[in-house]
């Protein structure tokens, strides 16, 4: 087989491996997405501060402690 036919098929079979190793990649993130959404917002839950309702009080209330 002449060189220049062995150098295109290499260079053809390289880049077929890429583009399937590329999309392999790209169809494990599609498919782990939702799970990486669903950690993702327990993780904000669990790290963001509970809110708390203000405390009413009066304007005196608030002269005394400041």
């Amino acid at each position: 087989m002449p060189v220049i036919v062995e150098a295109i098929i290499v260079s053809i079979s390289m880049f077929m491996i890429f583009a399937l190793a590329f999309l392999a990649m790209y169809l494990l993130a599609i498919a782990m997405f939702p799970i990486e959404r669903e950690l993702s917002r327990m993780i904000l839950e669990a790290t963001t501060p509970k809110k708390t309702a203000p405390a009413k009080g009066s304007f005196r209330d608030f002269s005394r402690k400041h």
